[in-house]
């Protein structure tokens, strides 16, 4: 295993030299700065923490806790708790802003809410080992380091950085306060406990891993002057940090595809980034030349090439196809990296979404991102971003997945298998966006319960291999495990007809393992069709496919939105309204999708669309 990220942190720790102090962007006090900033943008920020004045934070009792291991339900928790810290990071913005003191009381009660939670990490990861059920209320003696209790430390550390001026000018109990829970919360466990994130061997690690190991570096660097740990101990997270991403590294292919998806990349790649960016401004750019290690760029530009067209990206898995708009963090790693594409798209999204400054998500509760939009607002506002977003054509191994375009039709095609992380079973499905809108989609995943990530994930619709585009063969849906796979891939991106092809009677628990099933998807760029053919010897085939406008169906050929299609050798068994009212499905679609049933009458079916 390769350890790069380790030898750069023991090839520092060996010159002597003392860290720099991380100064990302200027406290409160450095008046400057938010003087100069955009007239509107101040006015606007302000206007959002006048909302919340005089707010009353949401009240969470022990019994709300216990609801996720009575009830499976995550929701009504994470509603209260991503409140709370929502509303706290606008006020402390608004604060920054204006500096009048105004919103100081309504901060002050934020941060003592947050200090007086018994305990940071979710109910639904209330637990010491990996993959095992959870206890019923957090214990306080013994913090557990989750996604979103390392969040909520770099949370406080921000506040503290931001605003501890004139937090102590009220009373220095207020940071005293918040400097004690990161030590019991943050800083001891870290140091003290092993958690399975933190990687180990040949542990499979995934986006926990970066996005945990940035919060945490970034509670303990932006207290870094305040003599919370000592020399040792902060080498000890520095070297600890450096080892964690080296071991969510080496799950990465070459090819740097994200198995998570899109929507994931921006707590996976971006969160590695944000890790790189603390580890090297806090030993003066010892970490640099890995910004050019050919991995690292891979893994930053997959965001630009799985992207569709505005708000839409190729999604599988739990990913929905709106991912969020592309920002200030991806503008940054395509600098960092010297992609200019990734930039100029990240700039694009970013003037599109005005810097997702003002975004009502009561989940966008990372306080670091916000203020860095803030500090390169005037930057990426200011420049020039003219003509459409160029998307190459590419195919990542690693994964299976095969992305191509033409002028009409972007085509995403999934091979590898169906033990990816937050997998579903869609090896072989495919998605098709014709001029940027959906047409042959992937539903995503509905609100996550208790049951999503149990030994009943896949009772579940949406994980179903007949949820996609995908066949039923003699009665059986694909099976989940890495076991089940694709095999003989084949995929060519050549000239005008780039094609993928496979077999996908792997992917399904058949008790004759000599029958085949080959799926063949050519975009043909100069006719502007995709042409999918498959052609198997198993005798009851049922070929499902999921559209989002609902399809017209006469004789052997079919209307989906204005898009032809032609289909031969298959007779249609029904069309199936798949009713859309999962809050978060409705985050992605905007009404109803619908599912094609179809009877395959021959060996062999063609599809031929456009």
């Amino acid at each position: 295993m390769e350890m790069r990220f380790k030898e750069v942190s023991e090839n520092f720790c060996k010159t002597g030299k003392a860290f720099v102090p991380f100064a990302p962007f200027p406290p409160a006090s450095g008046r400057d700065f938010y003087e100069n900033l955009p007239a509107e943008l101040k006015a606007d920020l302000i206007k959002q923490g006048e909302k919340y004045l005089n707010y009353s934070y949401p009240r969470i009792q022990a019994v709300d806790y216990m609801t996720f291991c009575r009830t499976g339900n995550r929701t009504d928790y994470e509603t209260l708790f991503f409140a709370r810290r929502y509303v706290l990071n606008i006020l402390v913005i608004a604060e920054c802003i204006e500096h009048k003191g105004r919103f100081l009381d309504d901060i002050i009660n934020g941060i003592f809410v947050l200090c007086e939670e018994s305990g940071w990490q979710l109910p639904a990861h209330n637990t010491y080992i990996r993959d095992t059920p959870q206890a019923i209320l957090p214990d306080k003696g013994r913090p557990i380091l989750d996604l979103f209790a390392c969040e909520t430390g770099a949370l406080l550390a921000d506040i503290h950085y931001l605003l501890r001026q004139e937090l102590d000018q009220v009373s220095p109990v207020i940071c005293k306060r918040i400097r004690d829970e990161l030590k019991e919360r943050i800083y001891f466990p870290y140091l003290n406990e092993h958690f399975w994130w933190m990687g180990k061997g040949d542990e499979p690690m995934l986006n926990w891993t970066p996005w945990c190991t940035q919060n945490v570096l970034l509670s303990v660097f932006l207290l870094s002057e305040d003599d919370l740990l000592s020399e040792d101990e902060k080498l000890a997270v520095f070297k600890k940090a450096a080892e964690s991403c080296d071991y969510f590294i080496k799950d990465y292919g070459e090819d740097g595809c994200c198995d998570e998806g899109a929507q994931y990349y921006r707590h996976a790649g971006l969160c590695l980034f944000l890790a790189m960016e603390v580890l090297n401004q806090v030993t003066n750019g010892a970490f640099e030349a890995l910004y050019q290690w050919q991995k690292i760029k891979n893994i930053a530009s997959y965001i630009l090439n799985v992207h569709v067209d505005d708000k839409y990206y190729f999604n599988f898995a739990d990913c929905s196809p709106i991912a969020g708009r592309a920002g200030v963090r991806e503008f940054l790693f395509g600098e960092r990296t010297g992609q200019p594409a990734l930039s100029r798209f990240a700039t694009r999204d970013f003037q599109l979404s005005q810097g997702h400054l003002f975004t009502d998500d009561m989940n966008q509760i990372n306080l670091f991102y916000r203020m860095l939009a803030i500090c390169h607002y005037q930057e990426i506002m200011s420049l020039s971003v003219s003509g459409s977003i160029r998307h190459p054509d590419i195919f990542y191994p690693s994964v299976g997945l095969f992305v191509v375009h033409s002028n009409f039709f972007s085509l995403a095609v999934k091979a590898g298998h169906n033990g990816d992380n937050h997998n579903h079973n869609d090896t072989g499905s495919f998605t098709l966006y014709k001029d940027g809108k959906p047409l042959f989609v992937d539903i995503g995943v509905e609100s996550y319960t208790a049951k999503t990530f149990s030994s009943g994930r896949y009772e579940i619709w949406t994980m179903q291999s007949g949820y996609h585009n995908l066949p039923t063969l003699n009665g059986l849906d694909q099976k989940d495990g890495a076991n089940y796979r694709a095999t003989s891939v084949d995929a060519s991106l050549e000239g005008n007809t780039p094609t993928i092809s496979m077999e996908l009677t792997t992917a399904y628990p058949l008790e004759d393992t000599s029958l085949s099933y080959v799926r063949r998807v050519t975009l043909d760029k100069e006719k502007n069709q995709v042409i999918m053919e498959d052609e198997t010897d198993c005798r009851d085939v049922i070929i499902n496919f999921i559209t989002y406008d609902k399809p017209e169906i006469e004789g052997n050929s079919m209307m989906i939105g204005d898009v032809v299609c032609r289909f031969e050798g298959a007779k249609l068994l029904g069309i199936e309204t798949l009713p859309i009212t999962d809050a978060r499905l409705k985050t992605a679609w905007d009404h109803d999708l619908y599912r094609i049933r179809m009877n395959l009458k021959d060996q062999k079916f063609t599809l031929v669309i456009g």
